[in-house]
């Protein structure tokens, strides 16, 4: 049989035999690891060097004022959102469709997508594989002052390409 229901499972990464502790809890309660001056934040649920570069898991809150980017694509990393509070505004190559707690959009490397939220509006955001997103979200938070030049090159490094 062969289909999507019949798809074999990806080689093995663990080798061992009896599990290993490895699990890692991060409580609610744990505080974001980026706070925008706009309000909104970023917490690290599960980043690339955490999982192994398999993904990178984030909750994204927006602050009270409308915020996020402008349409863009990824070459190397797929992108997933998930809105868990408030409406979310999602670019889906198409148009701008609402999301809602509970709407998912999957968006494939090279997919076009963008993303607007305000009055404290959240999200989950998905990588994968997990790319070193961080450096990006923490640059933008801090307001880094970019040349042109500048600019361009920390997008193709972070593998961004706006339209």
């Amino acid at each position: 049989m062969s289909g999507p229901l019949h798809r074999p499972y990806p080689p093995d990464r663990y080798r061992g035999t009896t599990g290993e502790v490895s699990a890692r809890l991060r409580p609610d309660d744990t505080e974001p690891e980026i706070r925008y001056r706009s309000g909104g934040s970023c917490e690290y649920l599960a980043t690339g060097d955490q999982t192994g570069a398999t993904f990178g898991l984030y909750r994204w809150t927006f602050g009270p004022d409308e915020s996020g980017p402008d349409p863009h694509f990824h070459r190397a990393i797929t992108e997933s959102f998930y809105v868990l509070r408030g409406e979310v505004q999602l670019y889906d190559g198409t148009g701008w469709r609402t999301g809602r707690p509970g709407d998912f959009l999957f968006v494939p490397e090279g997919g076009l997508h963008g993303f607007r939220g305000a009055d404290h509006a959240q999200m989950l955001l998905m990588f994968t594989p997990g790319g070193p997103r961080e450096d990006y979200f923490e640059t933008l938070a801090a307001g880094a002052q970019m040349s042109e030049e500048e600019r361009a090159e920390f997008m193709l490094r972070h593998d961004t390409y706006w339209v």
